[in-house]
């Protein structure tokens, strides 16, 4: 329900507001945590990461051993109360749930993220559930059809077919799948039967180039903040370790009255060095979710990076070659899916035979497209 309901149903409800800062702050302070168990530490998602576990087992000892140091490291960090969070593992040599006392979290081991990620979503807060490398399948048979990360209108056509677990959607020819979904029916299909095994990719965290701005009042006013946040943007493309690189990711964040924070988030879609489209996504997030309260302090965070020359750039030397290649792009990948589906290609091109020809059906011919 919406909040103005359920003060209208408790008028003595007390609103807590959110602190996505302070959130942000101790993830950042579990990966450090998880980083000494572990050199591959892949973060998923706010609460979640996975750890890849691969040739631990001589330096810590069994499964229980390693989960047990896990915990002892998210204790060390201050992390105590991530009920929602959980860990995935890779490896795995037993299938069994048991109790880590002192702890919230929830963790789950098995043979790549899909699997362990299903396990800690299985776990009770402060217990882990351990899959047995070749269980795979039949752990995955019995589990919901949310485990499934979709869109909801697939999510929609699967009830549909009555399809309410992996077990039922694994039980249907894979190539029956691909036809109704394309190369995505393809991948859950797999992930459901459990073949799926996707390893745990480390990632080495940029160093982010940050530029903050400290109000001598609190300030309120949205057209002020936004030109802030316009005037941080350029004066953190203007650092010196950008050059060459264009910024993929940025994060805003704001310090507020009474302890309170501020966070938002883009990635760019075409990484970019351009001021205005890189502040555009950001000035949207202000105007549709502002601060809840006064800003004290704005800072921009450029979080991820990629090179700054790219085929487009280098070959394209107007805005309509740019846009001509955009859809080149766009028709290749609509191709390659026609011809998952449809185990033929549908498109053609048509090209001039007779052009003096009286009849039209002579003058044009139609030849497979190839891009």
């Amino acid at each position: 329900m919406t909040v103005s309901q359920a003060i209208g149903l408790c008028s003595s409800l007390r609103l807590c507001e959110p602190d996505p800062v302070h959130y942000d702050e101790q993830f950042a302070r579990l990966l450090a945590a998880l980083s000494e168990v572990s050199p591959v530490v892949e973060p998923a998602e706010l609460g979640r990461a996975y750890v890849g576990t691969d040739g631990l087992e001589k330096l810590y000892g069994s499964p229980q051993q390693i989960v047990e140091i896990i915990q002892m490291r998210s204790a060390e960090c201050g992390v105590r109360n991530f009920s929602e969070g959980s860990f995935a593992t890779r490896d795995s040599h037993l299938h069994s749930a048991f109790r880590i006392p002192h702890s919230a979290l929830r963790v789950g081991w098995g043979r790549g993220k899909f699997v362990s990620w299903v396990a800690a979503t299985r776990a009770r807060p402060g217990e882990a559930v351990i899959v047995q490398p070749g269980e795979e399948g039949a752990f995955l048979s019995s589990q919901p059809l949310a485990a499934l990360s979709l869109d909801p209108d697939t999510h929609r056509r699967l009830r549909q077919l009555g399809l309410t677990t992996l077990g039922r959607l694994a039980a249907l020819p894979q190539e029956a799948v691909v036809s109704q979904f394309g190369a995505a029916g393809r991948r859950i299909w797999r992930l459901a039967a459990g073949e799926v095994v996707e390893q745990v990719m480390g990632r080495e965290a940029p160093e982010p180039i940050v530029a903050a701005l400290a109000f001598f009042a609190p300030v309120a006013d949205r057209a002020m903040l936004a030109n802030a946040l316009d005037r941080l943007v350029e004066r953190a493309l203007k650092d010196p370790r950008r050059i060459g690189w264009r910024v993929q990711a940025v994060r805003v964040r704001a310090e507020l009255e009474h302890g309170a924070s501020w966070l938002v988030e883009a990635t760019l879609k075409d990484p970019t060095a351009d001021r205005d489209r890189m502040a555009a996504p950001l000035r949207t997030r202000l105007e549709q979710a502002p601060p809840a309260g006064a800003v004290e302090r704005l800072a921009v965070e450029f979080t991820a990076f990629a090179p700054g020359t790219a085929e487009l750039q280098l070959f394209a030397r107007d805005a309509s070659a740019a846009a001509r290649a955009g859809r080149q792009r766009a028709l290749r990948t609509a191709l390659q899916e026609i011809q998952l589906r449809l185990k033929r290609s549908l498109l053609y091109h048509i090209i001039e035979v007779q052009p003096w020809s009286r009849l039209p059906e002579r003058r044009y011919a139609l030849i497979d497209y190839e891009p």
